[in-house]
């Protein structure tokens, strides 16, 4: 066993070695390669052979004046998707947005506007996954005769507040849970492509991909999905 001096010497010599590299200054500036290293991470994971805890504390260290993420991610508040776990990532590798049913919000515009125009991020990812419980909650609310009517009745609290922006997705491929998940993501990408001037003329420009993706809990594998245009 190592004493702790030498368990800080260790950590010492890795912060002193260049911690980003070559490949990994690409991922910032390619949105095909932040792309994927994002699946290649997913793959990682999928296999049991993650390293990114690795490096953490020296990231960490090397990130105190300014992260620099290569990728943003709007994903569902859900607890069985760890994000950075997901795609093997750790510290300031990712700028990570949740919220359940992972909708386009104007807080969540704001926060991704943030990490495109100020921290430099190329890539934006929206993922939503199997059994996700607000696409569940709101297929459950449409079956009423009116939903305006029943909402209080299917959840407790302001959950309700999270169907108007899943209605869409409802409508179009309800009431099949996992095909309106994938619906879903594909509208909130869109609605946030539309949304925001910001980002709306980034991609314009060619500087930002805004791209769709699927989580399959079982599995643990992430798909990205085919968008139109």
């Amino acid at each position: 066993m190592s004493s702790p001096s030498e368990a800080q010497g260790s950590v010492e010599a890795v912060v002193s070695s260049p911690i980003v590299s070559e490949n990994e200054k690409e991922k910032k500036v390619s949105p095909e390669s932040a792309l994927d290293e994002l699946l290649a991470g997913n793959r990682r994971f999928t296999s049991g052979r993650t390293s990114s805890h690795r490096r953490d504390l020296a990231l960490l260290q090397q990130m105190m004046e300014r992260p620099e993420p290569f990728a943003a991610i709007l994903s569902c508040a859900d607890s069985r998707v760890p994000v950075e776990v997901v795609f093997d990532q750790t510290i300031g590798q990712l700028f990570v947005t949740r919220l359940a049913g992972n909708i386009v919000t104007t807080e969540i515009i704001a926060s991704l506007e943030y990490a495109a125009a100020v921290l430099g991020t190329h890539t934006i990812l929206v993922m939503g996954h199997s059994s996700c419980g607000a696409v569940t909650a709101a297929i459950q609310a449409s079956t009423q005769a009116s939903m305006a009517a029943s909402d209080r009745a299917v959840v407790p609290g302001q959950i309700n507040a999270l169907f108007p922006y899943i209605k869409d997705a409802v409508e179009q491929a309800g009431p099949d849970v996992d095909a309106t998940v994938r619906a879903n993501v594909l509208i909130q990408a869109a609605r946030l492509r539309k949304a925001s001037p910001l980002l709306s003329n980034l991609i314009a420009e060619g500087k930002l991909t805004v791209a769709a993706a699927y989580f399959d809990i079982r599995s643990g594998a992430v798909t990205l999905l085919k968008q139109s245009v």
